[in-house]
């Protein structure tokens, strides 16, 4: 467990390193202080309260969207990196299987994605109290904390597609280009296909678990407990095609 614990300081350390770890959370200050100025200027009328903004900000419709994008720039890199810069042959020799090295990585990827949803979810409460101080509004905290965690289950779920895709194709670009792309067609593909019963399998019907707070489901009889349990599926299956591939790969 202890050698495990130092292969995740490890690579929150390499992580944390690059350039672009901090650009993330400075996005999501600008994001949320632009959003805060502008209904403040624009929609005097509209929203009121802090709970209001901070609840119709976190949605996967509005700002929340840069979330998983962000995370899936970062997971993305997370084992292609290493072919491209050819350290994964120093990391393969140490003394830990290679189960135990695409673990933490994968790991670290989910905690940044994680780490991105707090933050951002923390920023738009307090841009929404600068500008409101508070106040009643139509939206409660539950609505708020229901958006960021179906927020989170987004974000892991692309978290986990993009990080199988680097480990099949060890290439940066391709992994964050198919998922960014996922994220772009999923939804128009689920609408296309919603009249038909066999789209609810699909992995982006169910990818959005706010839509059941406004029983808004992509297809007749679906159900947040069947969305989870698919979602839970095509984890499983992501993960064991990355550990499968990952280990019988030849590293020469």
């Amino acid at each position: 467990m202890r050698n495990f614990t130092g292969l995740l300081i490890n690579e929150w350390l390499k992580l944390s390193k690059k350039k672009s770890f901090f650009v993330a959370y400075a996005i999501l200050a600008v994001v949320f202080a632009i959003l805060a100025f502008a209904f403040y200027k624009l929609s005097p009328d509209g929203l009121n309260s802090t709970v209001d903004f901070a609840t119709g900000t976190i949605m996967l419709q509005a700002a929340g969207q840069l979330v998983p994008v962000l995370a899936v720039l970062a997971a993305a890199g997370s084992v292609t990196q290493e072919y491209r810069y050819g350290t994964i042959k120093f990391l393969l020799i140490r003394a830990q299987s290679r189960h135990k090295i695409l673990a933490s990585k994968y790991i670290i990827s989910v905690l940044y994605a994680l780490t991105l949803v707090v933050t951002a979810a923390v920023f738009a409460v307090v841009a929404g109290y600068i500008v409101y101080g508070g106040g009643a509004g139509e939206s409660t905290w539950t609505d708020f904390l229901s958006n960021a965690a179906s927020l989170a289950v987004y974000s892991i779920v692309f978290v986990t597609l993009t990080f199988m895709i680097g480990i099949l194709t060890k290439s940066n670009g391709a992994a964050i280009g198919i998922g960014i792309f996922s994220m772009m067609v999923g939804s128009l593909l689920v609408m296309l296909l919603s009249r038909y019963t066999i789209t609810k399998y699909l992995l982006f019907a169910n990818t959005d678990l706010s839509v059941y707070r406004s029983d808004a489901v992509p297809v007749e009889g679906m159900t947040l407990a069947f969305s989870i349990v698919i979602l839970l599926v095509y984890l499983a299956l992501f993960l064991s095609v990355s550990f499968a591939v990952f280990k019988k790969r030849d590293i020469a």
